[in-house]
């Protein structure tokens, strides 16, 4: 079986790999395809404290093989979506319904995958899934309909989840509500389309990249701003003024409801504070290393209330949440399709790594055969 591995130092695609047999409560899938997006680059580069080496990937669908002896939820032959929330189902978040708040979900790995040579391998985010197999819990595993492509559910284990999650769960945006998204790759395109969704007059996209604007508008941005321009927080003031005479008043008024920040770099979150009206909010969706700072004036939160929040995966309940994506995807109001710009074999998986660092593509799928 071939695996991408990274080890620590390298990341490569290898062949021989082993998986160990189910336990009761674990399903074997067989990956069709796999999203490629910056949290893989970050493992591939050290910056996760996770163990290594591990089998790469964490955004993945394909079709069920085998199942442990105590599986109820899955059968041989359902297409899933995996989550990368390997909950425990009981504790008290979970019985919430808020299973990212779940302690089993953060700092616990497995090594279910050996190589050719012995060496047991780790799993990345409880998932791992570029390989031609996984194994996961059965909590993990949500069937969708088989008329749903893999390459484009396989986002929704992911970037679409962080992204429209975001909107809908964490920050719950209200009809006439606006807002800023800070970085336009996946998870920022899903962002717009729920703020689309939920009914935002004014969706302002930024991004470095300016061939990223056709893009953004396509999934509902209503004004793109490149962030390379000095006056970010300036043009935002502009599009959405405290006063037609004046675009800002008394403690920065002016600015919009919402600030996403998809990038989580010190310069985007100070930015994203500052384009904030009265009462806005700041969500911090990008993930940074784990010693990476950020500052702020506390003139901007006091008195006016405004906040700042993190998110994690979209805030989602998976059973709950990802049904629901697949459903509005088929009524056409959530596009998964057109997030795929490209995809590549797992042999060219590193063409799919370049693209993704280029900036230039939505998302990247690299496929496996025989599925």
């Amino acid at each position: 079986m071939r695996g991408i591995i990274y080890d620590g130092t390298e990341t490569k695609l290898v062949d021989g790999l082993t998986l160990t047999d189910p336990g009761p409560r674990d399903v074997i899938v067989e990956i069709a395809a796999a999203g490629l997006c910056q949290s893989d680059l970050s493992y591939m580069s050290g910056i996760y404290p996770v163990p290594h080496p591990g089998v790469c990937g964490h955004e993945g669908a394909g079709v069920v093989v085998e199942v442990g002896s105590a599986v109820a939820n899955v059968k041989p032959g359902d297409h899933v979506v995996i989550s990368t929330l390997a909950s425990c189902g009981m504790c008290g978040p979970c019985g919430e319904g808020r299973p990212t708040a779940c302690r089993r979900t953060l700092g616990r790995s497995r090594k279910p995958f050996t190589t050719a040579d012995g060496e047991e391998i780790h799993m990345f985010a409880a998932t791992s899934a570029f390989a031609e197999r996984t194994i996961v819990g059965d909590i993990q595993c949500v069937k969708i309909p088989k008329d749903v492509p893999l390459t484009s559910a396989a986002l929704i284990g992911c970037g679409v989840v962080t992204g429209v999650g975001a909107v809908l769960n964490r920050a719950r945006v209200q009809r006439g509500e606006t807002a800023v998204v800070f970085g336009v790759g996946g998870v920022g395109l899903n962002v717009i389309q729920a703020l689309r969704v939920a009914g935002s007059p004014t969706i302002i996209a930024v991004d470095t990249v300016p061939e990223k604007e056709e893009l953004a508008r396509q999934f509902g941005a209503t004004h793109f701003i490149n962030g390379l321009d000095e006056d970010v927080v300036g043009q935002v003031g502009a599009i959405c003024p405290h006063h037609p005479k004046a675009d800002r008043g008394w403690f920065n008024a002016g600015g919009v409801d919402w600030a996403f920040d998809c990038v989580a770099h010190p310069d985007v979150t100070w930015n994203a504070l500052e384009c904030l009206d009265w009462n806005g909010t700041v969500v911090v969706v990008g993930v940074a290393s784990q010693t990476a700072e950020f500052r702020g004036l506390y003139s901007r939160l006091t008195q006016v209330e405004r906040n700042l929040m993190g998110c994690r995966y979209g805030s989602i309940s998976p059973h709950t949440d990802i049904p629901k994506i697949v459903e509005m995807y088929r009524r056409g109001e959530l596009m998964l399709d057109e997030l795929v710009s490209v995809s590549h074999p797992v042999e060219d998986w590193e063409k799919a790594k370049a693209d993704l660092e280029s900036g230039t593509v939505a998302r990247g799928v690299i496929t496996f055969g025989g599925t």
